[in-house]
């Protein structure tokens, strides 16, 4: 049996052999730093802040006098104090005012960024905004409208006018959901709503700073596409090329989700790596070919500064959103090893560019692209890694290209396949085939195409180039509506709880990162998270944040008290149980023929539904114990537990299951985005 002396000696010991090795878990504790800032349930004040600068030193400081294995524990320790502290500077860095009441009147604002909301209608985000009566100081810095109304021609920089709905960004829709009033803190988004009435022009779209500049690029070059384009193939290549996804319409989108290809519509690691790649290997040719360079010059790294140019481009024309700004740091970290002469493909430089991401966007480790952007390079290059390592039969030249798509696909699909089924609740059934038929085409038709028709654009023949992009984008879009007709193409997931992601990463990481058999350790310890995951339970009721909805587990899955109205709420519910009913077809599981006044009985307690002023003119007296929601104002005598939207402005939404009830204000705490 170990003493403490030796246990001591033996993790001593363990960290030694590990040097050399030790860097690529630098962002690992930066990550655990920042996921600590987050998952306080209390804004941290300056005493938590100083006590985080008085840990990090005094760690860097004892790492860099104490020998042997333990310097190892103490620069993790700083690494962790450095990130809760950079999460804690970006957030209180990005503060900007937020509408704190519902609102409807007159909008103004220049337009800054078009897309498509989830309902399919063209939406817009405005900057330099004013509302009506509301001062300057109160007003929100950004707020985002769908437009429900008229047509209108939509320009980047252009003023416009409208009259509209706004409301403070929606909180989760469950206790322990997504918070998007987090997500549109960090974007400085104050405010969300929609219009139903004509757009107006106030000024005439002005040129403005760079970013305007790039956007109104952006926005010429996604129409000049569409144009050339049209339909769906259009869209799709303005998403892929400028980042403009408002061409693409819903059915596309859910094709492409169903067989797995989303993926191919964000200009992530793969679009810039294959465009850095294609750039690269084109560069290194045409430099071949001129005897006098190749002889005097370092073309490999001639080549490498062109494909840095080339990427740095595409990053500003896409219009620099964190996925793509992800993607491009990864890929400068791999060219700029090129020109030192490093390794380029090495868990080094995922660890470089992973620590440069966290420093910049600390908030980005929570959202799924940079989960499954990093889970699938780590998983690559160890992957092969260990298959370059292992005393494999050598295969025949015409299957290797065939084996390396097949295999890379494989390893990528299964490191990040977990994290999308935690985030979107679906699981793609034949993603592998849709993936092996799909990505080579946009290697080596779409990519390629896309830079011949920017270096064909000046002599006024892009068109040629977008031609045989389109033949491949066809060939794509055909592939993802084929494979989503699949019988089971998609499976619905049950959301899982909050330990079993970080769990899962742990010790995927674990297998990954650390030297040696010990490394095997990580992957009981992946399976714990899958086992914790399929224990998963879902709360009985849950309560919609406006009263309007309400949802109670019955076992044929969850019943929804409308068949209509709250369509995103519904929807949110439903796929995080995993259930891929409709929000009609869950209606129908709702016992009882009254519509304005829904009950049920769930764990012995009555739930009780007022929707309306109907209901709310014939609900007067409830009883003792009785849960009761309502979407209006409610005059009630009994001793019943009432919440009203009143109320229930304050709490966020509810869960009531076996721990009793919780709300979202619970759950979220007291944070700068929840005030």
């Amino acid at each position: 049996m170990r003493t403490p002396r030796s246990w001591l000696a033996f993790v001593d010991l363990a960290l030694l052999n590990q040097r050399g090795h030790l860097f690529p878990w630098t962002p690992v504790a930066m990550a655990c730093g920042i996921g600590l800032y987050f998952a306080l349930p209390v804004e941290p004040g300056r005493a938590a802040y100083a006590a985080a600068a008085l840990i990090g030193l005094a760690a860097a400081f004892a790492a860099w006098r104490w020998p042997g294995g333990w310097p190892a524990l103490g620069w993790a320790a700083a690494l962790l104090a450095a990130g809760f502290s950079l999460a804690g500077l970006r957030a209180n860095g990005v503060a900007a005012p937020v509408l704190g009441w519902r609102y409807y009147g007159e909008i103004e604002g220049r337009v800054i960024d078009i897309d498509r909301s989830a309902s399919d209608a063209l939406r817009i985000l405005l900057d330099e905004v004013r509302l009506g009566p509301i001062s300057a100081p109160r007003t929100p810095e950004r707020v985002r409208i769908s437009l429900h109304g008229p047509p209108a021609e939509i320009l980047p920089g252009q003023r416009i006018r409208t009259t509209g709905h706004l409301s403070p960004p929606q909180g989760a829709v469950e206790p322990g959901g997504f918070d998007f009033r987090r997500h549109a803190w960090f974007l400085r988004t104050g405010a969300v709503g929609y219009t139903r009435k004509e757009i107006v022009t106030v000024a005439a779209p002005e040129p403005g700073g760079l970013a305007l500049r790039i956007f109104t690029l952006r926005m010429a070059v996604s129409r000049h596409i569409q144009t050339v384009l049209p339909g769906d193939t259009g869209g799709f290549a303005a998403a892929v090329t400028t980042g403009d996804r408002s061409g693409i319409g819903a059915g596309v989108l859910t094709a492409l989700r169903i067989s797995n290809l989303a993926h191919l519509l964000a200009i992530s690691g793969l679009h810039m790596g294959l465009l850095a790649g294609f750039v690269f290997a084109a560069l290194r040719v045409a430099l071949a070919l001129v005897p006098f360079v190749a002889l005097r010059l370092p073309a490999r790294k001639l080549a490498a500064v062109g494909a840095l140019v080339a990427a740095a481009c595409y990053y500003a024309l896409s219009g620099g959103n964190v996925a793509t700004e992800r993607a491009f740091v990864m890929t400068a970290v791999i060219l700029l090893a090129v020109l030192v002469d490093r390794r380029a493909f090495s868990l080094r430089s995922v660890a470089m560019a992973a620590l440069v991401v966290l420093a910049f966007r600390p908030e980005s480790l929570l959202g799924p692209g940079f989960q499954m952007s990093f889970a699938a390079t780590t998983a690559l290059i160890a992957g092969f890694g260990w298959l370059s390592s292992a005393d494999l039969p050598r295969l025949p030249g015409w299957i290797k290209p065939v084996a390396a798509v097949l295999t890379s696909s494989a390893i990528a699909g299964a490191a990040t396949a977990p994290i999308g089924a935690a985030h979107f609740n679906t699981l793609s059934q034949y993603g592998l085939i849709a993936n092996l038929l799909a990505v080579p085409v946009m290697g080596a038709v779409v990519v390629p195409a896309a830079v011949a028709a920017l270096l064909l654009a000046p002599l006024g023949l892009a068109w040629v180039g977008l031609w045989v992009m389109g033949l491949g984008l066809d060939w794509i879009l055909a592939v993802g509506h084929w494979v989503a007709t699949f019988e089971g193409a998609r499976n619905w997931v049950p959301s899982p709880g909050p330990l079993v992601l970080p769990l899962l990463s742990l010790g995927m990481l674990w297998l990954f990162l650390w030297q040696g058999r010990a490394r095997l350790a990580g992957l009981p310890v992946a399976a714990l998270a899958l086992f914790v995951w399929s224990l998963a339970e879902r709360p009985d009721v849950l309560i919609a944040d406006t009263g309007g909805l309400v949802g109670v587990m019955t076992p044929e899955g969850r019943a929804l008290s409308k068949a209509k109205g709250a369509g995103f709420i519904a929807r949110t519910w439903l796929e995080n149980d995993g259930d891929a009913a409709t929000q009609q077809q869950a209606a129908l599981r709702w016992t009882g023929a009254d519509p304005a006044i829904r009950t049920a009985t769930i764990r012995g307690r009555d739930i009780v539904h007022v929707i309306g002023k109907r209901g709310a003119e014939r609900f007067t007296t409830c009883a003792p114990g009785q849960l009761v929601i309502a979407s209006v104002p409610l005059a009630l005598s009994g001793g019943c537990e009432v919440y009203d939207p009143k109320r229930l402005r304050f709490t966020g939404s509810l869960a009531l299951g076996p721990e009793g009830l919780r709300t979202a204000r619970e759950t979220q705490g007291r944070r700068l985005w929840t005030q």
